[in-house]
């Protein structure tokens, strides 16, 4: 799903998605972790192309039944069509997770894991390694730490979601970073971190997911928390390159949930000195 669908999956505003399979590739009950949160699939039903109302098009996001009906015949026109009803389910628990410091006995049942993964690898023992490697190079492109590993950019990313799963480390719109959880892990075991010697990062919020190409944009002005966003004008920021609709919608929310607005609330470009 689109960045735009999820967002309006978790305000409410969709609640339905509709796919051509050959077969249902979703049961109802299953949780899929997104960029937004848990959604929930409250249903899977084959339905007849005619059978479409213009309700459910709004349902999906469609701008109108013909748009739906246009979306549906672009690919696989042969195959049936599946009526999925989606609900946000919630915070990714793993947020929660990886920001939790584990007590000596958690430490010690994550070590065992992550031994028993090393154990299990056709090309060795790769899980501090990789660890240490996110810590060292934040924020750096998949395919650039795949590389420095000796990997494919496929099976670096599968291991990454292993440890992203026990909240050892996070995903960012570029790259990845380690957890506090996975922080306290190698420091239990005495590896020897770059992380350790660098500045304390600036307290704060941080930014919500925006893309990649957003991302860059700010961080290229030393905005880097949400407190900074709400220091600039809406205007300001749609300017610089790479902020589009999405980003900017993603940045209004996160502001509101926070209590803070942009310094002007108007999305008026600053007027010249």
């Amino acid at each position: 799903m689109r960045p735009a669908e999820l967002a309006a999956i978790r305000a409410g505003d969709v609640d339905l998605a509709f796919r051509r399979w050959e077969r249902p590739r979703l049961r109802v009950g299953t949780r899929m972790r997104t960029a937004v949160g848990l959604v929930e699939i409250t249903s899977v039903d084959r339905v007849p192309v005619k059978s479409l109302t213009a309700a459910d098009a709004r349902r999906a996001g469609a701008a109108s039944l013909a748009a739906l009906r246009q979306g549906l015949d672009r690919l696989h026109q042969d195959r049936p069509v599946y009526r999925i009803g989606l609900r946000y389910a919630g915070v990714d628990p793993r947020h929660a997770l990886r920001e939790a410091v584990p007590d000596a006995a958690e430490i010690d049942a994550i070590i065992a894991w992550l031994d028993r993964l090393d154990r299990a690898s056709p090309t060795g023992p790769w899980t501090r390694a990789t660890l240490l490697l996110i810590d060292e190079l934040p924020a750096t492109r998949a395919p650039d730490l795949a590389q420095r590993m000796g990997w494919d950019t496929p099976s670096f990313k599968q291991n990454v979601r292993k440890l992203k799963e026990r909240g050892l480390t996070e995903s960012l719109d570029i790259g990845y970073r380690l957890s506090a959880r996975g922080a306290a892990v190698l420091d239990h075991e005495g590896h020897p971190r770059q992380a350790r010697s660098r500045s304390v990062p600036e307290p704060g919020l941080p930014l919500p997911h925006i893309g990649a190409a957003a991302t860059r944009a700010l961080t290229a002005h030393g905005v880097v928390r949400l407190e900074q966003v709400a220091g600039l004008s809406e205007g300001e920021v749609r300017a610089w390159h790479g902020v589009g609709p999405y980003a900017l919608g993603r940045l209004r929310t996160a502001l509101d949930e926070a209590g803070l607005a942009f310094r002007d609330d108007t999305g008026a470009e600053p007027e010249p000195s």
